[in-house]
């Protein structure tokens, strides 16, 4: 059975996404402990961001909120399509359009961290008491050399 994925975009200022995106990672929040940002926060970094959405029937199953300097803000796959491929491709239309691509990932999220390191970031420095409760962070980056931004950039174009 063929999967229709449709691709959306959510530029700065348009947040037509948002309310989904909160409810995904919440749901992500409540059954693993990790997105743990704040309503108000979410809310208007969404707001200020470029988000990627995709959809399947109309159910948006992953996001990746970018700043325009290739910062994510956000990324989020819902459980029951990890490992199909989705995560990869929203870095890669992250990737797309940036020179870099960089995010924070607790130290603590074992998951994002191979997930990233698979993909070629790499661990640049360790912050402690980064997150408001708290916790501690890796800072990644991505892109530094072109064929790894074109690798991803090409996922895309599968």
């Amino acid at each position: 059975m063929s999967v229709n994925v449709e691709k959306r975009v959510d530029k700065p200022g348009d947040d037509a996404h948002a309310e989904r995106a909160w409810e995904l990672k919440e749901r992500i929040r409540l059954d693993e402990g990790v997105l743990k940002q704040r309503r108000g926060f979410f809310m208007n970094a969404y707001h200020r961001s470029t988000t990627h959405l995709f959809l399947v029937d109309d159910e948006l199953i992953g996001f990746a909120s970018v700043r325009r300097d290739g910062y994510i803000l956000f990324l989020a796959v819902a459980p029951e399509v990890r490992g199909q491929g989705y995560g990869r491709r929203l870095v890669a239309e992250v990737a797309e359009g940036h020179r870099t691509v960089s995010c924070h990932a607790r130290t603590t999220n074992e998951r994002a961290l191979r997930f990233y390191e698979h993909l070629g970031f790499e661990v640049k420095r360790r912050i402690d008491n980064y997150y408001e409760d708290g916790g501690d962070a890796y800072y990644l980056r991505l892109g530094e050399h072109e064929s790894l931004r074109k690798r991803l950039s090409d996922f895309v174009r599968r």
